[in-house]
Formats: C-alpha cells, sequence, structure tokens
C-alpha cells in the first residue's frame, strides 16, 4: 500500500528536525518528491537515499545514517524502504566501531532478539542505568548519537527499540514490555540495574510505565505524547486518527487498519497499575495533540502519585518546543537522580529563562508541523 505523500510530508518535519537535517535542503528535498512508488523517480525513498549516498561517498557516515532513516519513514513496507533501512544499521555499525565508544548489545528475549547499542557499561563502576527508545516509526540509529555525550555522564546507557521496529524481531503484542527487563536484566553485572531511568516518548514512554508497574528497578520514567488507557480504548477517537499513525500500528500488531480498534484495548495502562507506581514521571504533553486524546492527560492526574506535568500550547509531540523538550528531557533525568550538580542549576536556570521568555513575548503557538511519536529529540545531535 503506497502511503500519501501529502501526509508524509507533514509528518517527516519535526524528524528531520530532531535530525538537524538543514532546512533549506529539507525544503529542496520535500519539493522533489511526487509520488511513494518504491524506487521510481520522484520518489519518497530515492529522495533521501539519494542525498544518503552522497554524503556516504563524502565520508560523512553518520549523516548520510540520518537520510537513510528517513527513508525508511515510517516503516519498511517494501524492498525501496527495507533497503534504506539496512544501509542505515549497515554504516552506522562503521560509523560507531571508528573510536565511538558505542558497542552492540544482542539481548535474546524468548524466541526473538533485541539488538541495542550501549555505552558507558563498565564491570569497575557499575554505573546507574539509562534506557532510551523511540515510538512506532523511530529505529534505534535515530537516537544513539546521544550515546557519544551519555558516556562522559557517568552513566550507562543503551539504546533499544520497540518490538518490530528496526532490527528488533519480537512481536509487538502487549507483553512487550518484558523487553525492558531483559534488557537490564542483560546489563547487570555492568551497570546497577537497580538505578534504572528511561527516555521513552511516546509508545515507548507507555512500554516503560507498563514495565515500571512490574519492575521496581526502574527509578523513573521520562516521556512524551505517550498513550496511556484512553487512546487504547476510545473508539471515536482513533476514528480520527491521521491515516500513518493506523497503518504503522495495524502493522506492527498484524493486522488491519480497519480492524485496529478491536485489538488495541488489551494494550490500555488500567488505574489500578497507575496507583502502584511510586517513582516520578515526567511527562511532556502537547495541548493540541492530533494523536494522544486530553483524557489520557486527565488519566495521568488522577492515577500517578509522583506526576511532573508540562503541557505546551503545541500539536504531537511539540515541534515548536524542540529545544526547550531537550533540555527539559536532561534536567527531568538530573532531577530524579538527585544529582544537585553546577549543570543541573544551569539547566534550571535555562529551562524557567525560556518558559518565562515564552510567555512574555507570546511564543505559546506552534506552526502547523505535527509530529508523530519522535517526543523528545536525542540528547545531542552532530550540530547541537
Amino acid at each position: 500500500m503506497m502511503n500519501d505523500v501529502g501526509e508524509l510530508k507533514q509528518y517527516i518535519i519535526a524528524h528531520a528536525r530532531a535530525q538537524s537535517i538543514p532546512p533549506g535542503r529539507l525544503r529542496e528535498l520535500l519539493g522533489s518528491i511526487d509520488n511513494d512508488d518504491g524506487d521510481a523517480p520522484g520518489s519518497w525513498v530515492r529522495a533521501w537515499v539519494t542525498e544518503g549516498d552522497l554524503l556516504y561517498g563524502q565520508g560523512r557516515l553518520y549523516d548520510a545514517c540520518r537520510y537513510y532513516m528517513l527513508a525508511r519513514f515510517p516503516y519498511p513496507d517494501g524492498d525501496a524502504r527495507q533497503e534504506a533501512q539496512r544501509r542505515c544499521v549497515e554504516v552506522f555499525d562503521r560509523f560507531r566501531q571508528d573510536d565511538t565508544g558505542i558497542q552492540r548489545l544482542d539481548v535474546p528475549v524468548g524466541d526473538g532478539l533485541v539488538r541495542c547499542y550501549a555505552s558507558g557499561l563498565s564491570r569497575d563502576r557499575r554505573p546507574p542505568l539509562l534506557i532510551l527508545m523511540g515510538g512506532i516509526v523511530s529505529i534505534k540509529e535515530q537516537w544513539a548519537y546521544s550515546l557519544l555525550d551519555l558516556e562522559r555522564t557517568g552513566v550507562a546507557a543503551v539504546v533499544a527499540e520497540l518490538p518490530g521496529i528496526g532490527e528488533n524481531t519480537l512481536p509487538y503484542t502487549p507483553d512487550g514490555w518484558r523487553m525492558l527487563s531483559a534488557i537490564i536484566d542483560a546489563v547487570g553485572d555492568r551497570a546497577d540495574p537497580a538505578h534504572t531511568y528511561a527516555i521513552t516518548p511516546s509508545f515507548a514512554g507507555h512500554m516503560a510505565l507498563r514495565c515500571a508497574t512490574e519492575d521496581s528497578r526502574i527509578k523513573g520514567v521520562v516521556s512524551a505524547g505517550a498513550p496511556i488507557n484512553r487512546f487504547f480504548t476510545d473508539t471515536a477517537w482513533q476514528r480520527r486518527l491521521p491515516r500513518v499513525t493506523v497503518e504503522t500500528l495495524a502493522h506492527l500488531v498484524g493486522t488491519t487498519p480497519v480492524q485496529l480498534t478491536e485489538h488495541l484495548p488489551a494494550w490500555a495502562l488500567t488505574a489500578g497499575r497507575l496507583t502502584g507506581l511510586t517513582i516520578p514521571v515526567h511527562y511532556m504533553a502537547a495541548r493540541r495533540d492530533e494523536i494522544i486524546p486530553r483524557d489520557d492527560l486527565r488519566f495521568l492526574r488522577h492515577h500517578v502519585r509522583n506526576l511532573h506535568l508540562v503541557e505546551n500550547d503545541d500539536v504531537h509531540g511539540s515541534p515548536a518546543h524542540h529545544v526547550d523538550a531537550r533540555i527539559w528531557t536532561a534536567r527531568s533525568i538530573m532531577r530524579m537522580r538527585g544529582a544537585y550538580t553546577p549543570q543541573r542549576a544551569a539547566l534550571s536556570a535555562v529551562w524557567f529563562g525560556r518558559r518565562a521568555w515564552r510567555r512574555l513575548a507570546g511564543r505559546t503557538s506552534a506552526p502547523d508541523l505535527p509530529l508523530r511519536d519522535a517526543g523528545p529529540p536525542p540528547l545531542r545531535t552532530p550540530e547541537s
């Protein structure tokens, strides 16, 4: 099934921004795309892959990866997107081996395999563990550049993918949260599993919260635009969802878009589970979110004891608050860890200063650039 090109262009903008794609080049590339017919001239995949190949030829490996990962958006639905994803993984693997300190981590879970990237693991130090994971269109290579910075902060970090995404061969089921516990187990001799934190936007945030209700080793969850309860149970809301969201979810679940609503209720987080959480949950919401219903925020407020909620007058993923999200994410992790450091003080000053500036300047509204599942962007991208 071909995707709607107009919708692809609409939803890729914030993902491209998170990957530091130059705005001018982004406009040129989007302007050159007029179809989604595999690798045909003027197609979605060919435009992004051609740019990636050009950068690869210049020896700019990670820059090439960023374009390959956008070529496979929203998910590999045929040979062209599958090849783009293969190139992304292959080239990133070459990039990470060039003295980056980023290592492969393969975690068997049942009959499947969760392939991850990691940094900072140490049998001597056994530092706190940070797990990063994106949503239903985000592959681990999109987040892995953050590992270069995280290693210098004294934490061990693992970047993973949701079941069915990228190289994760697990099926996407309501029990998929168990893979997070398996990752914690796998690095328990090289990190401190009893102090695990998660940066998990969108559907990854849903998974982390579900895992935290069972696994007490998770000491805090940072998320943005995560579905909670009503997203999965409100059929009237589901009928309003963007086509790309519905088709991607149906692909992961292994059903058709028409039958998807029959499967979703099994994923809903219940009041009973959330009220048992005592850990801090930091959640960034968008008041004009077109994917996550407002009822999910009310559900969080009513049932999560230690909720730290930030709201932006924005659409899903708060694309107009891109820089704010980076600051907020880093500050949230420091608060959860109780790290009273000059870095945390500086981040707090910048955070409150930017929020005050937005209020005074009236900079609370967002351009019409909806973002699906990118959430807080990586803590660092090559140009940041």
